[in-house]
Order: C-alpha cells, then structure tokens, then sequence
C-alpha cells in the first residue's frame, strides 16, 4: 500500500517501463531504421495530401459549403496525427526509456488529439449529413458562423481528451494501476479510451445505415416516377458514399487498436497485448494515408482541384472556366446589346437634326 501512495514525478520513463515488466519492447538498430525510414515517407505523404485537400477547399468556391469545410478539417486533423507519427518515430526505441514524464504525455497526447478530431469530427459530419439527406439536399443550410463554432468545439474537446492524462488520470502515484501499452497511463482510463471510442463508432455506423436505408427507399420511390430527378440529386448520395466509405476505412483500421488497449485495461495476462502494439500503429498510419485518397478518388471535382494546384493552374477546374465562360459571354452580349442600343439612339438623333436643318 505505502507503494501505491508514494509519486515519482521524478522518474524517467524507463522506471515505469520496469514498473510494468516490459524489457523486451526495444527496436533493433536495423529494424528502427527501416521503420523510420518507411515511416518518415509515408509521414510526408500524410502531410502533402492533407494540405492539398484543405488548399482544394480553399481555393474551389464549389467547395465552400458545411459538408466540405468539415471535411478539410478532418483533414487537419489527419495532418496532424501525420505530425504525431514522426514525432513518435523518433521518439520510440531505447529513446523512449530516457524520455520524461512530460515528453511522453507530450507524444502520446498529440496521438490522441488527433485521433479524437478525427473521430469527433466524423460524427459531426454524420449529424451534418443527416439533417441534409433528411431534406433531400445536397447541403445542410449550416451558416459558416455555425460551422466555425463545431469547428472549434471539435479542437477544443480534442485537446482537453488528449490533456486528461497529464492532468492526473494516471498513475504515477499508484504504481500497481499502471498499464502495459501506456506505462503511466491508468488502465481506468484505457477502459473509458475504449469503450467511449468504440460506442461513438456504433453511433455512426447506426446514423450512417439510417441514412443508406433512407436513401434507398427514396431512390426507389423517385424511379418510379421519374429518372430526372434521380439525375439532379446523385451528388448527396455521391457525399454519402465518400463520408461512408472514410467511416469505414476509419473503423477498420482503428477498431483493433481500441480492442486491445480495452484489454490492456481489464488487466489480460494471457493476451500479450505488447505483441500486437506495432501492427496496430502500422494500422493508423495506413488510415492517414489512405483517407487524402479517399477523398480525390470518390470526387472528380477535388483531384481536378489538386491536380490544378500542383500544376500551378490558376484557370480552376472545368466546370469553373465553363461558368466563367458563360459569364463572359453573357456580359459580351449585354455590351452588344447597349452598343446596339447607343447606335440606334445616335442615329435617330443625327436623322432629326438632318430634317430640322
């Protein structure tokens, strides 16, 4: 008991690393250089893709819409966690041993943050989707005032979850409640990590089938009238299926993850959770990279925005030059037609003067 009482915010990470019996979690030199190497790749993937979805939103006025601006924020938060993988690349290993108390929440908290946004961020989408499908509309009227404010409340509730640990839900005070794959983290905490993670998970799947049934009885309502209409409205359904595939390469690649630190926290002796711990950030750096794909694959109109912005291009896509043409064209003929109008004026005036004179 005296054990669990005595704090030991003086100790290196390397004393809760014995704490909980992990001796044999250190890379080998060759296998931490390929590791950081690949990683350090797949990282600067992470962040140039990212970067050139919230650039595409940006600059393409066709994306200035709730749907979209949520989307490049689940973008950000993408970009970071690309920020938290090389961090955490070359902060692993035998370097991690030596790191302190305030290092490690530091890196493990920048994980967090970003896998909360990220997480958070896609349910506000799938409320943002509902209220717009319910409708029968390719977008929520959501005003940007609206969307700046879930905006902030995502980061802000990202951040405070990903702060919690360092503000006292740990055990650096009660050594016997430490975990295995947090050595400084409470299994209380992991087990509240989980289950909070997985029951949001539920939550969007269940919103998410609720929408595809809504859809698809409405399809099928609208064929038997009219193809027409079907016409007008496949870009909400083509959203859905973006957002619905993004939830499910999320949920694929974070669900095992979140099962094993449930089981770290129930205190598993016979699932040697340690063994699975690399492949499991191997699985979230995969989602980072898989999700800027996602995006420009399921919408023709964003990686002609990309493609654009790499190019340097600044004509914008061809539906923009189009509408542009077509404004063009239109104030061509309004000139035409005052040009006409002037002349037609200029000559009644010089035929009258003529008969005075």
């Amino acid at each position: 008991m005296a054990r669990s009482n005595v704090c030991h915010h003086d100790q290196l990470m390397d004393f809760f690393y014995n704490n909980s019996n992990i001796t044999s979690d250190d890379w080998e030199q060759t296998q931490l250089t390929l590791v950081q190497v690949v990683g350090s790749i797949c990282c600067c993937f992470i962040l140039v893709a990212n970067a050139m979805i919230i650039a595409a939103v940006v600059t393409n006025r066709r994306f200035h819409y709730p749907f979209y601006y949520l989307l490049a924020n689940l973008a950000a938060s993408d970009f970071l966690a690309g920020i938290a993988y090389v961090y955490l690349m070359f902060k692993t290993g035998k370097i991690s041993r030596d790191l302190s108390l305030q290092a490690y929440f530091f890196r493990q908290g920048l994980l967090d943050v970003s896998l909360s946004a990220s997480l958070i961020n896609l349910l506000v989408i799938a409320l943002e989707r509902y209220i717009s499908i319910m409708n029968w509309k390719v977008h929520s009227n959501l005003n940007k005032r609206r969307v700046t404010l879930l905006i902030v409340l995502v980061w802000g509730i990202s951040i405070f979850l990903g702060a919690v640990p360092s503000l006292g839900w740990n055990c650096i005070c009660s050594l016997d409640l430490c975990s295995k794959l947090a050595p400084i983290f409470s299994r209380s905490y992991l087990i509240f990590w989980s289950v909070s993670n997985l029951l949001l998970f539920l939550i969007m799947v269940a919103v998410y089938l609720r929408i595809y049934i809504y859809v698809m009885r409405k399809t099928v309502v609208m064929n038997a009238h009219t193809s027409a209409a079907i016409n007008r409205k496949r870009t909400p359904v083509k959203l859905i299926k973006t957002v619905m595939t993004v939830l499910g390469a999320f949920v694929i690649c974070w669900t095992p993850g979140l099962v094993i630190l449930l089981l770290d926290g129930l205190k598993c002796e016979q699932c040697n959770v340690l063994k699975f711990k690399r492949w499991l950030l191997l699985l979230a750096v995969l989602n980072s990279v898989m999700n800027p794909v996602i995006y420009s694959y399921r919408d023709e109109e964003m990686w002609t925005t990309i493609k654009n912005l790499m190019r340097c291009d600044r004509s914008g896509t061809r539906r923009q030059r189009s509408s542009k043409a077509n404004i063009q064209r239109s104030s061509g003929r309004e000139t035409t037609s005052s040009l006409k109008e002037n002349t037609a004026e200029d000559s009644k005036v010089s035929t009258q003067e003529m008969l005075k004179s």
